[in-house]
């Protein structure tokens, strides 16, 4: 009787994240860029995101550079996970084909926004590159990125998953700060990118929950290690693109640095994007929470251990 509940239980939040997705459904042009193009003049990333503030040697005009360049990295970044995302959900779609059709409708219509963001995270890029210097680049490659991580197993890979829908939404909190005064049109990106992905964050948290209730103890324990393997190749993608944007940003910036200077931004692009892509999910309560419920205090250590870089 008690799985009875728990499947009716589970159908209502299909059905909830389905209403909610028709009733918040966003048009890239009619409600993001809306006609408007970025302002150079101010920053795209916060500080809580950037850690600009954490160089003080930054001229204000070497800060808000600072903060577009990592804002050029995050929409190609976000436009690379979500290459692997949509991908994986419409995988899981599979296992209600000929069952729950409201679980069905809530994956495809997950999936589908993905494709939207995707498409609109390369349009911000393909924007903010007359207004930036030349010689920026995004080096990992979304479909080589994507390939590797479905490679692992499907808890692994939620698990990740789960960790980048959460930590969408801290950037978000982030992002709408009394103090911020990043460009208008970036912080509707950030609004109107939660809206979504915090439905996506539930109905991925119940995939990961119905995959874990099917696999054996053996198999999560496998999938605990292949979850560390995971979250080294993002740390590996963060240390790659970090070193290309700290190398980028010193050469274009209005200003000369020295080479204690240059270490110093390397270092904080690289904290910049671990904290972004990583850490600000990983320590999200809800994340947490979850995984705890799943895994035993021995692979908490393991994974805690993986997380100390």
């Amino acid at each position: 009787m008690s799985h009875v509940n728990e499947h009716s239980t589970d159908s209502a939040r299909y059905a909830k994240c389905v209403e909610v997705s028709k009733r918040i459904r966003w048009d890239t042009d009619r409600d993001v860029i809306r006609g408007r193009g970025f302002d150079f003049g101010k920053p795209f990333l916060p500080d809580g995101l950037s850690k600009a503030a954490q160089l003080p040697f930054l001229s204000a005009a070497d800060k808000r550079l600072f903060s577009q360049v990592q804002g050029r990295t995050y929409a190609n970044m976000f436009a690379l996970v979500e290459r692997f995302i949509g991908a994986k959900v419409l995988e899981l779609s599979r296992g209600h084909w000929l069952g729950d059709q409201v679980a069905l409708e809530a994956l495809v219509r997950l999936t589908d926004e993905e494709l939207k963001h995707q498409e609109m995270f390369r349009r911000l890029d393909a924007m903010m590159a007359p207004g930036m210097p030349a010689g920026y680049r995004f080096l990992p490659q979304p479909n080589e990125v994507a390939q590797a991580v479905l490679a692992a197993s499907t808890w692994a890979v939620l698990a990740l998953v789960c960790d980048i829908e959460l930590f969408s939404q801290a950037h978000y909190r982030s992002s709408i700060e009394p103090e911020t005064q990043i460009d208008p049109l970036w912080k509707d990106v950030f609004l109107f990118h939660w809206k979504e992905e915090s439905q996506h964050a539930i109905l991925d948290e119940m995939e990961w929950l119905r995959e874990n209730e099917r696999i054996s103890a053996a198999q999560r324990d496998q999938a605990v290690n292949e979850l560390i393997g995971l979250v080294g190749a993002v740390d590996g993608i963060c240390q790659l693109q970090a070193q290309a944007d700290a190398d980028y940003f010193a050469e274009v910036a209005g200003t000369a640095f020295d080479a204690a200077q240059r270490q110093a931004i390397h270092a904080t692009m690289l904290a910049a994007y671990r904290w972004q892509y990583i850490a600000s999910g990983v320590q999200d309560a809800r994340f947490g929470e979850l995984l705890g419920s799943m895994i035993d205090a021995g692979q908490g250590v393991r994974i805690q251990v993986a997380l100390g870089h």
